[in-house]
């Protein structure tokens, strides 16, 4: 009988054994981190800082100092690997940061929430340092409390921010939803918030969401979505940073390109500059001549300079006027150029409509001070002429009579009328006509 009972008993004790067994679940490994290389993307000018300043608001409740899913790690201790894992993934930016706890135990005072880091310059060092000041949680989770300290906490601040609020979401109610509303209409677009919930519980989940969207700009995620390098590089690029821009779209971002204003589809160096293949100081796109010699003068086409008899500056295998006087203003083919002012039917007094393309005459007159020009008056075929002769005198005096007011050198202007002699466009037309109506400069050897 007593065997009997002994055999039952040591069953009975092996059945609890097995259920323990069952029951405990196995443990896991923390998520291996290696924080990605983040700088060179900003060396890069891949992407560029987005906020100047962060704050960090850790959730240091009684509830987060339950043990976690990870061998050696509550969820309060979680939280703080997490926030170094965030803290070694930042690249070197210029950028304040501050750290706010709320909860504590007894290794803190009992206050309910207490700003560990004062906004300032932020280092690793410093963040390291104020995590560890924080080594236990307990008490309640007034975590209102501490988002609407975050107004006196950035009260000096300049520019933008990122608050990242790391917690459980557990014990909570409805409050920080609308301090955290509250703020976001107290620093309005120069904030956005963050939530990070660590640990499942799912109205800790719906609380975080929703304090995150009360900031407009932010967004919510789990802790284990940023706990291996690649999450927490996503999550940093987010927060932190934002892409940057190729303005003129020549594949060398802003922050690199030295001629920022290159036309599309110009093929540019690594700089940002187009390409200037045979090195002759003419970059390919206005090169004319791209496979010039190395050491060969060149033209401002890129083509060796060869002879330009009329010293306009065109080699004359480019020059189409190859007879321009020296010292005029030419175009890119080497004629000289000055817009003619343009008359109505049948008038030559100068009006406020005459102003800009006399304004352009004169400009041509600056540009070209050794030489003397005839004033040319012209008419359209309209009319006799005897008529159209004297009409195109006095337009032309009109023209020399305002460039004389105007400070140029009287001797430097002969007035000669052409009436209807040399139309530059059809009599037949209206608009051939109007051009024809005109009194032009030309320069005189």
């Amino acid at each position: 009988m007593i065997a009997k009972t002994f055999k039952q008993l040591l069953v009975f004790i092996l059945g609890l054994m097995m259920v323990g067994c069952a029951a405990r679940a196995p443990v896991q490994e923390a998520p291996f981190f290696e924080p990605f290389g983040l700088n060179s993307k900003i060396q890069s000018g891949a992407f560029v800082q987005k906020v100047d300043n962060y704050l960090i608001i850790l959730d240091a409740s009684q509830s987060m100092s339950t043990a976690y899913k990870y061998k050696d790690y509550s969820k309060f201790t979680f939280t703080k690997e997490i926030i170094r894992r965030m803290n070694q993934a930042l690249p070197d930016l210029k950028i304040n940061g501050a750290l706010r706890t709320f909860g504590h135990g007894a290794c803190l005072p009992k206050e309910l929430t207490l700003l560990i880091n004062p906004l300032d310059t932020h280092t690793k060092s410093r963040l390291d340092a104020g995590l560890e000041k924080v080594s236990c949680a307990g008490g309640t989770s007034p975590i209102r409390e501490a988002v609407q300290a975050v107004e006196e906490d950035l009260s000096q601040a300049q520019g933008s921010t990122a608050l990242i609020i790391f917690s459980d979401g557990k014990d909570m109610n409805e409050t920080p939803v609308a301090a955290a509303k509250r703020i976001k209409g107290r620093f309005g677009d120069k904030l956005c918030i963050y939530t990070v919930l660590v640990g499942d519980d799912p109205a800790g989940q719906i609380l975080m969401e929703k304090i995150a969207t009360a900031g407009e700009c932010g967004f919510s995620l789990n802790a284990e979505d940023i706990a291996t390098g690649q999450g927490m590089a996503n999550f940093v690029e987010r927060v932190f940073l934002k892409e940057g821009k190729d303005s003129d779209g020549d594949g060398i971002m802003d922050k690199l390109d030295r001629c920022p204003g290159t036309p599309k589809g110009v093929t540019v160096d690594s700089n940002g500059c187009p390409v200037d293949s045979d090195g002759d100081g003419i970059s390919d796109d206005l090169d004319r001549c791209p496979n010039t010699p190395a050491g060969v003068r060149v033209d401002r086409y890129g083509c060796p300079l060869v002879i330009d008899t009329d010293g306009d500056g065109v080699s004359d295998a480019l020059d189409q006027c190859p007879d321009t006087p020296r010292g005029a203003a030419v175009n890119d083919v080497g004629c000289w150029v000055c817009n003619p002012v343009q008359f109505e039917f049948d008038k030559w007094k100068i009006t406020p409509q005459h102003y800009d393309a006399l304004e352009g005459l004169l400009r041509c007159l600056k540009q070209s001070p050794s030489l003397t020009f005839e004033v040319q008056g012209h008419t359209c075929n309209i009319g006799t002429g005897p008529y159209n002769q004297t009409l195109s005198e006095k337009r032309a005096r009109s023209v020399m009579e305002y460039l004389v007011i105007k400070g140029v050198e009287k001797d430097r202007l002969m007035i000669r009328g052409y009436g209807l002699t040399q139309p530059i466009d059809s009599n037949e037309t209206r608009e051939g006509r109007s051009k024809n109506r005109r009194v032009q400069l030309k320069p005189i050897d």
